[in-house]
């Protein structure tokens, strides 16, 4: 019984030995492809946590762009040169195991050959396949040089941003807001949406054209405790006979704006090629929107006898169903000042005609 074990246990270990021995020819090149192409992601990853060090430099100010420049060329050498030693070493695996192959010392399986990423040429037995960013190997060495050794990718001709905007909000009464019957630090409004920044120009960063959809918050808040009565087609401002803590009329618009836009945003040159980036500079924009009322709402609090009431009354109120009017907006980097101006009356069938207008900060988050 003892010699039988001793016998089964030799003959495991030769069969273990002989099955690490057919290890198949395709196998082990696929591992030292993927060992090529981890040194090469690796190194290019520390490049990249390299590069943005030096660009912290660079933004506070303690070097120059020329030092920038000149350390971004040497760090990028550093690791070129760093690719290539360590790829010379699986290189000489990788010939290794060809001899081994032509030695017939390793199988082959053509079920596991992927003519993607492994080419047999004749009986030389040379490998070559493809890594990310287009880094081209084979087995006689490294075939692309690295002619850019630090990238700085163009900004694509459409890009969107998502658009928050808030500020002071009234009405134009008989072509002025002066003796307005509503609170000029109490009325609000809010805006909310996404657009797309289309350059018209190929090769010129200057014009833009600004499209999207937004949702606009459209508050008043009526002096001398007044509230919005409704008389047949007619909405009117009137003295409550309940002394309010608080009125508030608002309107809610979904609308699509539509700006052209001039981006003073200066284009770089890197490496002989064009580089466009928005919003990073002077902006003026002049366009206008329509849309369509999603709702109306007039809130009311009050107190009577220690109780507190917080009334909220919706409605058409018989304000205009769509809103149409003209903007611009002028500004620095992602901030700007907005003005826009409704061309249809905020009721649509009163006897005097009023317009909102509204002013306040716009942000576009790129």
């Amino acid at each position: 019984m003892r010699n039988f074990t001793i016998y089964l246990a030799l003959l495991l270990c030769l069969f273990a030995s002989k099955m690490v021995a057919q290890e198949t020819f395709e196998g082990k090149a696929k591992a030292i492809a993927n060992k090529i192409e981890k040194i090469t992601t690796e190194e290019k990853e520390a490049l990249k946590v390299e590069v943005e060090e030096v660009n912290v430099q660079f933004e506070k100010g303690t070097i120059t762009k020329a030092q920038a420049d000149k350390k971004k060329q040497d760090l990028a050498q550093a690791r070129a040169t760093i690719i290539e030693n360590k790829v010379a070493v699986a290189q000489e695996e990788l010939k290794d195991l060809v001899q081994q192959k032509v030695n017939g010392k390793i199988n082959s399986d053509d079920s596991e050959t992927s003519k993607d990423s492994i080419l047999f040429e004749g009986k030389r037995y040379s490998i070559s396949f493809k890594v990310k960013d287009s880094t081209y190997i084979d087995a006689d060495g490294i075939k692309r040089v690295y002619k850019r050794k630090y990238k700085e990718n163009s900004e694509r001709r459409t890009t969107s941003q998502f658009v928050f905007a808030l500020g002071l909000n009234n009405v134009v009464t008989d072509g002025s807001v002066e003796n307005s019957d509503f609170k000029f630090m109490g009325s609000r409004f809010y805006e909310w949406g996404l657009t797309y920044n289309t350059r018209l120009a190929k090769n010129n960063n200057l014009l833009h054209l600004k499209y999207g959809a937004s949702v606009m918050y459209n508050d008043l808040r009526p002096t001398q405790n007044r509230v919005f009565v409704i008389d047949g087609d007619q909405t009117n401002l009137e003295t409550s006979p309940i002394n309010l803590k608080s009125s508030r009329f608002r309107n809610v618009y979904l609308v699509a704006p539509l700006h052209l836009e001039f981006d003073f945003t200066e284009k770089k040159i890197k490496d002989d090629k064009a580089i466009f980036r928005t919003h990073q500079s002077f902006r003026f924009g002049i366009g206008g929107y329509a849309g369509v009322r999603i709702k109306s709402k007039q809130k009311t609090e009050y107190k009577i006898d220690d109780i507190d009431y917080d009334v909220k009354a919706k409605g058409d109120f018989n304000a205009s169903n769509f809103i149409y009017g003209v903007s611009s907006y002028i500004g620095y980097g992602q901030t700007s000042l907005y003005l826009k101006y409704d061309l249809n009356p905020l009721f649509q069938d009163n006897a005097i005609k009023q317009n909102n207008v509204s002013l306040g900060l716009r942000f576009d988050f790129n």
